[in-house]
Order: structure tokens, then C-alpha cells, then sequence
């Protein structure tokens, strides 16, 4: 092989490397486009479970008193009696839990 021929095959061998890098480029730029176009109709469009944890957030049933009983047992009691009377948690509402000794 010659130095010419060397420099020929060079030459074709630095020119695909070229080729490759400046079409991984233009593929990442296709991608990232992709990409924004999908966020940007994500951040536009709230999903429905959002709009449904705001509604829930402004329904208070106002303010529980708790005597003699701490978060953790007034919360299982509330459960307990929602279980059984087979009414939802969230329809119900408590105005004091008292212990009784």
C-alpha cells in the first residue's frame, strides 16, 4: 500500500466518523424536540387526579377534639367506626373523641 492510498483509506475512514457524529447530533436534537413537545402538553394539561386532590383539599370537616386520646388512636377509632357502619370515611364527621377511664 502506498502513502497515498494510505491517505486515501484515512481520509474515507475520518469521513464516516465525521458522518456518525454529525447524525447522532441531528438525532439528539429530533429527540430533545420530541421531548419538550411532550412536556410542554404534559405541564398544559393537568391530569384529572390533580383537580380531584384540590377539591378534596377544601372539604374540611372542621376541627376534632381530642381528649385523653392521641392522633394514632383517634385515627384507628375513626377507621374502625367507618369500617362498620360501612359508610365512607370522608361522609362522616367527628367532632371529639374522649377516653374513657
Amino acid at each position: 500500500m502506498s502513502i497515498f492510498e494510505g491517505l486515501v483509506v484515512a481520509a474515507f475512514g475520518l469521513g464516516i466518523v465525521f458522518l456518525v457524529l454529525i447524525l447522532l447530533c441531528f438525532l439528539v436534537k429530533v429527540l430533545s424536540a420530541i421531548a419538550a413537545y411532550i412536556a410542554k402538553r404534559l405541564i398544559a394539561a393537568p391530569t384529572p387526579l390533580n383537580k380531584a386532590e384540590e377539591i378534596d383539599a377544601g372539604n374540611s370537616a372542621g376541627e376534632l377534639k381530642l381528649i385523653g386520646v392521641d392522633e394514632k388512636i383517634a385515627a384507628l377509632i375513626m377507621a374502625i367506626v367507618s369500617d362498620e357502619s360501612q359508610i365512607p370515611l370522608s361522609e362522616l364527621q367527628f367532632k371529639s373523641i374522649k377516653a374513657i377511664v
